[in-house]
């Protein structure tokens, strides 16, 4: 039953294709919503059978984003972060096989009498009780639900008929938004409604109508298409909003208010906008019609033929890029490929953000070494820092067979070890050191000066805290070896058993730097995470 305090609730659907731009869009009227004074939440409900994102392929699937309390979550809670500038948690994504679990978990413990368990109202219930506790979580103004998946997909059914039953018990305080595209027939490039006008069929099947349309276009949506779409769809014309495809992600917020986007969404509410709008992001705006110049970003992965698996990373770059006035350029490298150190000419920069598995590795370390003996600029990430350390191990402390545990469980020279809480655990998902840990910076080094720099407010006591995923740390037993050999542990876990950040000091290297955590993950667009704005400060000093 609805809580007398919820939120008024937006549900946003998407129609005829897979990554039609859901997520972009609940981000977009988050911020939207935010700039005009009201507190919102978001979440994303993913209708697959896996219990979380955490072992999902990320070409099929894009990154995993991690959260402050560890949860493994879909890509889009990454750009509710960025958008919105806030910081989510696991009330914010469930999927299909996560209410699946829970219902059966509840059956197994004798909780539903001995009654059959059905999809309704067992499931649906269930899919209804996070949407609630989302929703009453911090006392919004605005409840944003994400559906993944096409309307029509058959896992889907169940989310669609639980809010359906949702707006039932809300009627007044809950509206659809359907994000749909235009289609564009060749060679005559005429745009064709009726794609749009079948997906709102399919959804009024379902018992759902939108109150907002937001059309995916490349060119505007005349007169005629607009009034045919209202005739068709019984959506008043200026409720279709026209979404254009945009240069930058970031500019669509803005493009979604010139076309009516905010008063669509509160007039279905019966609300009147505010007289006064702040607009957080014009000085992102200045800044980034300011930039000057090109600096090449290498970033070295297996994965990086889909851009969507290293998409914080990507655009932690270009945030970075954006405070700096500089234009970035993404120089993808593979791993695997023979010719890295080709690749890797005119680079500005190299990253090598995190990963698994032994594919690609030697491709890592050989990209590392270039960088070092270089002088290009280098971050390294999570699995960056411990194929820096093996690199380093290799060729300053005279480690020919410095590796890792993960890639040669029988080595001799161990520099990169499981993390001895992990031993034991042979289950994959949800089981690695997640989320948000403190690491004390030690005063003097490139890591605690980037932080003072970029983020002064965030250190307390020397203290910085970073999201994590991961299984594996340097070996405790190499730390003096490794310093022996020019590493600095720049930055350690509260009881200076893990080191979290290395680097090696200035005279060796104008900017090496590594973490064990996953800094862009908490990079914003107005606010770049301190390392990435270091990195790219060091690389204009390189032009």
């Amino acid at each position: 039953m609805p809580s007398p305090t919820s939120p008024k609730t937006i549900v946003i659907t998407g129609g005829i294709v897979s990554g039609i731009g859901k997520g972009i869009t609940a981000a977009s009227l988050g911020r939207l919503l935010i700039d005009l004074g009201y507190k919102v939440m978001v979440v994303k409900a993913d209708p697959y059978l896996n219990q979380d994102a955490g072992t999902m392929n990320p070409f099929r699937h894009g990154e995993v984003f991690v959260t402050d309390d560890g949860a493994e979550t879909d890509l889009d809670l990454g750009h509710y972060e960025r958008f919105m500038d806030v910081n989510l948690t696991q009330l914010s994504n469930f999927t299909g096989g996560a209410v699946y679990r829970t219902v059966m978990d509840q059956e197994r413990e004798g909780e539903f009498l001995g009654r059959d368990i059905q999809v309704i109202p067992h499931i649906t219930d269930e899919i209804k009780r996070r949407i609630y506790a989302a929703g009453t979580s911090d006392d919004p103004d605005f409840l944003i639900v994400e559906l993944g998946g096409t309307i029509g997909d058959i896992e889907g059914a169940p989310f669609i008929e639980a809010v359906r039953q949702y707006y039932l018990e809300n009627r007044h305080n809950t509206i659809f938004i359907h994000v749909v595209k235009m289609d564009y027939l060749y060679p005559s490039d005429e745009g064709k409604t009726k794609p749009i006008q079948h997906s709102i069929i399919t959804m009024r099947g379902y018992g759902l109508q939108p109150d907002v349309v937001v059309v995916r276009c490349k060119r505007p949506i005349t007169k005629d298409e607009r009034e045919k779409l209202a005739l068709f769809t019984g959506v008043h014309d200026t409720h279709i909003i026209p979404a254009r495809d945009a240069q930058s992600l970031y500019d669509i917020p803005a493009q979604l208010e010139a076309s009516g986007f905010s008063d669509a969404v509160l007039s279905s509410f019966g609300l009147q906008k505010p007289a006064k709008m702040t607009n957080t992001w014009e000085r992102l705006y200045q800044n980034s019609q300011a930039r000057q110049g090109t600096v090449k970003v290498g970033v070295v992965g297996k994965y990086i033929e889909c851009d969507d698996a290293y998409l914080s990373v990507f655009e932690a770059i270009k945030h970075a890029g954006i405070y700096h006035q500089v234009f970035t350029e993404i120089v993808p490298i593979n791993a695997e490929d023979s010719d890295i150190e080709k690749q890797m000419g005119g680079l500005d920069a190299l990253i090598v953000p995190g990963g698994f598995g032994t594919r690609g590795i030697e491709g890592k370390i050989q990209a590392i070494r270039i960088a070092r003996e270089k002088r290009i600029p280098y971050l390294g990430i999570c699995l960056g820092l411990q194929t820096a350390v093996i690199e380093i191990a290799r060729h300053l402390a005279k480690l020919p067979n410095a590796t890792s545990t993960e890639f040669d469980p029988q080595t001799d020279t161990p520099v990169i070890t499981i993390l001895p809480d992990q031993l034991h655990i042979k289950k994959k998902g949800g089981t690695m050191r997640l989320g948000q840990y403190p690491a004390v910076l030690v005063k003097g080094t490139l890591a605690e000066a980037v932080y003072r720099q970029y983020r002064p407010d965030e250190i307390k006591k020397s203290t910085v805290l970073e999201r994590h995923r991961h299984r594996y740390e340097v070996n405790p037993e190499y730390h003096q070896v490794l310093q022996n050999s020019g590493i600095i542990f720049s930055g350690l876990s509260p009881d200076g058993s893990l080191a979290e950040y290395i680097e090696l000091p200035k005279s060796a290297h104008p900017y090496f730097i590594a973490t064990q955590a996953h800094p862009e993950l908490r990079s914003r667009p107005h606010r770049p995470h301190p390392l990435f704005a270091g990195l790219i400060a060091a690389a204009k000093l390189k032009k």
